[in-house]
């Protein structure tokens, strides 16, 4: 039986990583002709010479005028004048969030259902702004830009390593009565995963409403084709979300990143892991793999409810959608045992708000003691090195922990390339040593702390769906920071050396890849 088993998720990786490559050659084939036909049109014709000349100067003074970071724009219109043709076609395909009117359109029409549906919590807020005024502010943005209330009477769990979350949330799993929400990035069909589909169908066969949400390029090289029928066949009902496909694609670029678990509406988890082996140290091809997650019980479950029948909802118009929302709210009678503030968010590149890189920089902004930041990679705007900066040259402690040991090469050495220009201002950055660090933190203050999914980079803070949580004045801030203490004895400070220490030819490298980052 064991021996079936390992040869069916071999296959299924093997041919999750076909399906992956042929799409990509696919893809590439398509574009290299593209600029091929378009190259050859242009060198030939000068009609053609002239409308690519309009296009290209259309696009880059669409780029300028953006309202966003100059970090982000500069670098397209760089490639685009350097690279007419080409470039126009890459930042068309990769470059912009600009959806079709009927996708912005679909989410737009779910989100006005949904987020009214959110309690308005005027009191919890109110006591919020009485004792921690500078916390309300952050709150106050989330619920005015993102539309996520401030929660008390919820009690919040934090695990400083996946493997405890994931027991946890599996003896969760096995309680439900009426319903179970999961959103993954990734899902490996392997062992980890195989111990939450046999509670999954267990409870499906009993008449609960199990649903499960996966991003296809997430779990591409995961999971087989026909994983979502076999996931039916149990009972579960199942969606992917933009199916990576040989064909050029738009909507390619924003891929659904967020990690998300409700149980009966009373229960929920989120926090950096996906649901793949790699992430429970069942083989850990990067050293020691560091990831963390967050336990909700209370009222604040209602808003990871409402996230994930947002993205249920909205993945696919032909879909037969959810028309009682409600039902998925259930109201309980449930005493907390502590009296924090919770509010969990969500942020969408069908917009213009950017809100995971919002609360980073407030948090920062905000500090008056420390403000440390955890995160696998760290490709950050302008802006957001300017507050980071700002805040340790007002005094306040500021500290970034990522990887010592990189799951990405290219992406770690652009990772590197931002360094300096924060340890020249006095923040102080740390590479952990054991491994890989995938979580996504900070915490402040000895009052306030985030955990969630969102990396401070740019695929995360300006390309993908997202979520976290913003919790305040409760145990939980204090074991978090306690995790991000244990997490810095077993680490290097780099500090020194990436301000001053860095040879010429490592600084030029990294001024390359700093141009090219926002492209990656």
């Amino acid at each position: 039986m064991n021996k079936n088993t390992t040869m069916e998720r071999q296959t299924a990786v093997k041919n999750g990583v076909g399906r992956m490559m042929f799409a990509v050659f696919a893809i590439f084939v398509q574009v290299f002709l593209l600029i091929l036909l378009i190259s050859i049109l242009n060198f030939e014709s000068t009609l053609v010479a002239l409308v690519v000349f309009i296009a290209d100067a259309a696009a880059v003074f669409s780029i300028f005028g953006q309202n966003t970071s100059s970090s982000l724009k500069m670098p397209w219109i760089y490639v685009i004048l350097v690279f007419p043709v080409a470039g126009l076609v890459f930042y068309l395909l990769v470059g912009h969030n600009k959806q079709t009117k009927k996708m912005r359109k679909r989410y737009e029409d779910i989100d006005e259902k949904l987020l009214p549906l959110l309690h308005s919590n005027e009191t919890t807020e109110k006591a919020l702004k009485d004792k921690f005024p500078y916390i309300y502010n952050i709150a106050r943005y989330l619920k005015t830009n993102a539309g996520y209330p401030t929660y008390q009477n919820t009690d919040i769990e934090y695990y400083s390593d996946a493997a405890d979350g994931l027991e946890a949330q599996k003896a969760e799993l096995k309680k439900a009565e009426k319903f179970i929400f999961m959103e993954y990035h990734a899902i490996q069909d392997a062992e980890s995963w195989h111990g939450i589909q046999d509670i999954l169908a267990e409870k499906a066969a009993a008449g609960v409403d199990v649903r499960v949400f996966y991003d296809d390029m997430g779990s591409i090289g995961f999971v087989n084709t026909d994983f979502v029928k076999r996931l039916e066949d149990k009972g579960i009902k199942a969606k992917v979300f933009n199916p990576f496909a040989p064909g050029v694609n738009l909507f390619l670029n924003n891929r659904d990143h967020r990690k998300i678990t409700v149980i009966d509406g009373k229960v929920g988890f989120t926090g950096g892991y996906n649901l793949a082996n790699e992430y429970f140290h069942i083989g850990e091809p990067f050293g020691f793999w560091k990831d963390t997650g967050i336990r909700l019980e209370g009222d604040a479950v209602e808003s990871l409810t409402i996230t994930f029948l947002e993205m249920w909802n909205a993945v696919n118009d032909k879909d037969v959608n959810d028309t009682d929302y409600k039902q998925y709210l259930p109201k309980y009678d449930y005493k907390s045992k502590e009296n924090g503030f919770i509010v969990p968010y969500a942020d969408s590149p069908m917009d213009d708000i950017h809100v995971g890189e919002d609360v980073y920089m407030s948090v920062a902004e905000s500090a008056k003691d420390y403000a440390w930041f955890i995160t696998p990679y760290l490709i950050i705007t302008d802006e957001m090195i300017h507050a980071l900066s700002l805040a340790a040259k007002k005094g306040v402690d500021v500290r970034v922990i990522t990887p010592g040991i990189p799951d990405k090469k290219i992406v770690y050495s652009v990772t590197r390339s931002y360094y300096n220009s924060l340890a020249r201002n006095g923040v102080k950055i740390y590479e952990f040593t054991p491994g890989f660090c995938h979580c996504k933190m900070c915490v402040s203050d000895d009052i306030v702390a985030t955990c969630g999914t969102i990396n401070m980079d740019y695929r995360s803070l300006y390309h993908h769906f997202e979520n976290g949580c913003l919790y305040a004045d409760c145990d939980a801030v204090m074991k978090t920071k306690e995790d991000f203490i244990d997490v810095m004895k077993q680490s290097k400070d780099v500090t020194e050396y990436y301000t001053s220490g860095r040879g010429a030819f490592l600084r030029l490298g990294q001024l390359i890849l700093r141009i090219f980052a926002p492209l990656m």
